[in-house]
């Protein structure tokens, strides 16, 4: 760990300047600001009456108890989710394999079983057994068996009627609809530099994070205006919560803990192979600490579970977010030049999450040595380039293109 990080900045009294000022124009939002600041500032009035040192922690052990319940069990509250269950077996994956929990082999073993039987007999993951295959449960269920990543679970995969169906859901402008028939989703930055599900639309956490690290590992986040994107994400780190916002003039949610702060990363390493001289090399740009105070102070359940602010109920959602942000906010780097700020106990620190996967960088690497020793499927609905097309693209005959963004920034 470098150095001792600064003393909470709930203990400084000029943290209370931080808060929202309507300017004496009150809206709904403005409301609705003042509100969760107020839950926020009484949270925080409670740790300071309990600790005289602050020391924020992290609630390992209540944390594993509920994520290991949960992959045996579901409450009926879980039942509006029956149609994204390769993402609930992603999202308490991801938050063991943070937290360096140990998945048994049986119960591994019976996660491959299950997202096999969502699997579609034409290709993609759907969200349950039986149901249409969906981009977005098709992304959860390979990352959710890169986590296992023994060859039981690569093999689950269909490679080739997995692309077919990638290419089933593909339009000649360059987006994806989600299903056969769905709807659009992230196709452009837009002028608040931010990126949005369709033109015309605002930006959004989740979709920009999601285009542009599907950028990165085509190796063309050049194609983005870098400085515009850069101006909007740290703008959504909330300037008394700590926390950030997924769109403009919306509130803090700790989801966002990874949607955005995720990005700063992406970042960093673009404007590194771009030239940029005045990047740090312990930091990334935004405010590291901060985020960790609110994750830790603000979104743990006593009981476990992480949630999106005071006031709400906690989720494997967010728990999965929450904590994939506060792994970015702790890790700066990779093993070549890696710095660590963890606020609280060393026992507050979680393993490195990789910043374009959102797995561990070892299960990437793991998963990206399986599968380039395979032969590339054949996809037969892919068009085939044209010469012109080919000439233009230097990586067009390189099978593992795609690999040089395996490294972390």
């Amino acid at each position: 760990m470098d150095g001792v990080p600064a003393p909470l900045r709930c203990f400084n009294e000029r943290h209370s300047a931080e808060m929202f000022v309507d300017d004496g124009v009150e809206t709904v939002t403005s409301v609705e600001q003042k509100k969760v600041e107020q839950s926020i500032e009484e949270v925080v009035s409670v740790y300071k009456q309990i600790h005289s040192l602050p020391q924020p922690t992290l609630l390992r052990e209540q944390h594993y108890l509920y994520l290991k319940k949960g992959l045996r069990h579901l409450s009926d509250a879980y039942e509006c989710l029956d149609a994204s269950r390769p993402w609930l077996c992603f999202w308490i994956l991801h938050s063991l394999e943070l937290l360096e929990e140990h998945i048994p082999a049986v119960v591994a073993s019976e996660v491959c079983q299950f997202l096999a039987r969502c699997q579609s007999p034409t290709g993609g993951f759907a969200g349950g057994p039986g149901q249409h295959a969906h981009l977005a449960p098709t992304y959860a269920a390979v990352n959710a068996l890169c986590i296992i990543g023994t060859e039981e679970a690569y093999n689950v995969i269909d490679r080739e009627k997995l692309l077919d169906f990638l290419w089933s859901v593909k339009q000649p402008d360059g987006s994806f609809v989600m299903h056969v028939g769905g709807e659009v989703d992230v196709s452009c930055q837009n002028w608040e530099g931010g990126l949005s599900g369709v033109p015309g639309l605002e930006a959004h956490g989740g979709y920009t994070f999601c285009g542009t690290a599907a950028l990165v590992i085509l190796g063309k986040e050049h194609m983005l205006d870098l400085k515009a994107l850069l101006r909007w994400v740290i703008s959504r780190q909330m300037r008394f919560e700590g926390g950030f916002q997924g769109r403009c003039n919306k509130l803090v949610d700790g989801c966002y803990s990874f949607w955005q702060a995720g990005l700063l990363p992406l970042l960093h390493r673009a404007l590194f192979k771009e030239g940029e001289s005045e990047l740090s090399r312990q930091r990334w740009m935004f405010e590291q600490q901060a985020l960790q105070e609110y994750i830790l102070l603000c979104c743990q359940n006593p009981t476990g579970g992480l949630l999106d602010k005071p006031g709400k109920s906690r989720d494997f959602y967010h728990t999965c977010y929450c904590l994939s942000g506060l792994s970015i906010a702790q890790h700066f780097g990779n093993t070549d030049l890696h710095h660590e700020m963890i606020l609280g106990m060393e026992e507050n620190r979680l393993a490195p999450t990789h910043p374009v996967y959102n797995i561990c960088p070892e299960k990437v690497a793991r998963a990206l040595q399986f599968f380039l020793r395979l032969p590339v499927p054949g996809g037969s609905k892919q068009p085939e380039a044209s010469a012109e097309d080919r000439q233009s693209d230097p990586a067009a005959d390189n099978d593992a293109t795609a690999t040089g963004s395996a490294d972390q920034s």
